[in-house]
């Protein structure tokens, strides 16, 4: 059975050398789509009396099905696959950032301003003055990105190395769209003092500090420690990025069903990072009545054999002690947010909670439901994936996060601003687009990441 196709970062190019026949590419595409493939372009390269030269760029599901289409064209009659490329490691060749510099630098004048000896006179003044260092450096626009490879999207831990096209792809992002410098920063340990150390050690050269792919329940004491002894903020995107655009979308899925997030019964799948955070946040917007699910079950306050973390989480939650599985936990439940694992949460289950239910299945790449399974039953269905409606995207949230951050000069992250930009994300989706397929916006709409800055930037006490 042909694979199911669903993203383009599973995508290829060969380049074919045919027989000079006009009907020769017709059968190549007609031999990728019968294996499965989704054709997305064709190019003839160069073309003689007794040869063809085609480049031909499509998509596959998965490494294997790329092999799968490979295979397919290479037996079409009069075909030879010279060459293949993979689009996203040709993407990655020589990493996907640079450094530029902001000034020219063409003559003897251009290297006396931006260097020696009239950087000499910018040094003496920061000296005297270091409060204004972030004004005349690049400190004042400048993120790190650290990690330490221990929790890398879905793949585990794969360390530091493995984790740097990762981290160069945020800092990307924090370019395109905070307009942020942001550096990845890979530490070669994963003893949480020693990458406290080094944050503190590297921090003056930063506005802010982002902690990426630290696995749980090390990132927590990582990030309260730096949060300690920093004065720029600390902000841990596994956690409280996917909080942010979680509470948004929810607010919306709330509104889309006419429920009041005081009086939502929800269950959170993964009592790890982004659980944690998600809770928090869920109980400063109002929620009065979160179960979480973990491997063990449910927490329930004070139950034997729960790690501290778990024990602090359960403290708070779960004001109706329900114990046992996941199913247990969402009889009667309005909403389900799952940060845990695939395949948990058959669909059929879902008919089982309140009516129309809210699923926000977000385990990645593959969700704890089949999103279209999900919406047999759900009223609103939100994931992590980009092929489906509703996608829970962090890149939502931490461009304008930290834009707003260091357009304030702020010195830590709090929660009330974290509720300001749930609420900014959730209001850039206006009553007459709000519907269950749309719950939240794309991370390319014009307002999103501005909103955002502006609602972490505004003063401190105000209303969310």
């Amino acid at each position: 059975m042909p694979r199911t196709v669903t993203a383009s970062s599973n995508s290829i190019t060969m380049r074919l050398h045919a027989a000079p026949d006009h009907r020769v590419v017709g059968s190549i595409a007609t031999a990728i789509a019968d294996a499965g493939g989704v054709v997305t372009a064709i190019d003839v390269a160069d073309s003689s009396h007794d040869r063809l030269v085609v480049d031909v760029t499509c998509s596959s599901a998965d490494a294997d099905h790329a092999a799968e289409l490979e295979a397919a064209v290479a037996a079409v009659p009069g075909v030879t696959v010279h060459k293949v490329s993979d689009r996203t490691f040709l993407t990655h060749l020589g990493g996907v950032v640079e450094v530029a510099s902001k000034v020219p630098l063409k003559t003897r004048d251009d290297l006396s301003l931006a260097y020696t000896p009239g950087v000499g006179r910018i040094a003496r003044a920061l000296a005297d003055r270091p409060e204004d260092v972030s004004r005349l450096t690049v400190k004042g626009n400048s993120v790190a990105v650290v990690t330490d490879g221990s929790a890398v999207l879905g793949l585990g831990n794969i360390g530091p190395g493995a984790a740097l096209p990762v981290m160069e792809g945020k800092a990307a992002l924090f370019k395109r769209f905070g307009a942020i410098n942001a550096w990845p920063i890979c530490l070669d340990t994963q003893d949480t003092d020693e990458i406290v150390r080094a944050v503190e050690l590297i921090a003056p050269g930063f506005g802010g500090i982002n902690l990426e792919d630290i696995a749980a329940p090390r990132c927590f004491e990582i990030e309260a420690r730096l949060r300690e002894r920093l004065d720029i903020p600390v902000f841990h995107d596994d956690q409280h990025g996917t909080a942010i655009v979680a509470l948004a979308g929810l607010t919306n899925a709330l509104r889309v069903v006419g429920k009041r997030i005081e009086d939502a019964r929800m269950v959170v799948s993964g009592g790890g990072a982004a659980g944690t955070a998600i809770v928090g946040l869920l109980l400063a917007a109002g929620v009065r009545d979160v179960v979480v699910y973990d491997r063990a079950g449910c927490l329930v306050a004070d139950a034997d054999g729960l790690s501290p973390a778990h024990a602090e989480l359960a403290s708070r939650t779960n004001p109706r002690r329900v114990a046992g599985d996941l199913r247990t936990a969402l009889q009667g439940a309005d909403v389900f947010i799952g940060v845990s694992a695939p395949g948990i949460l058959p669909a059929e289950w879902i008919g089982e909670m309140a009516p129309e239910p809210i699923v926000f299945a977000m385990a990645n790449p593959d969700p704890e439901v089949d999103p279209v399974e999900a919406s047999r039953y759900a009223a609103v269905v939100a994931s992590g994936r980009s092929d489906f409606p509703n996608q829970i995207n962090n890149v939502l949230a931490f461009p304008g996060v930290f834009r707003g951050l260091l357009d304030a000069r702020a010195s830590t992250v709090t929660i009330t601003m974290m509720l300001r930009a749930a609420t900014a994300i959730a209001a850039v989706v206006t009553d007459a687009e709000l519907n269950p397929s749309y719950i939240i916006p794309t991370v390319f709409h014009p307002d999103v990441h501005t909103a955002v800055a502006a609602a972490i930037a505004h003063p401190e006490g105000a209303t969310p």
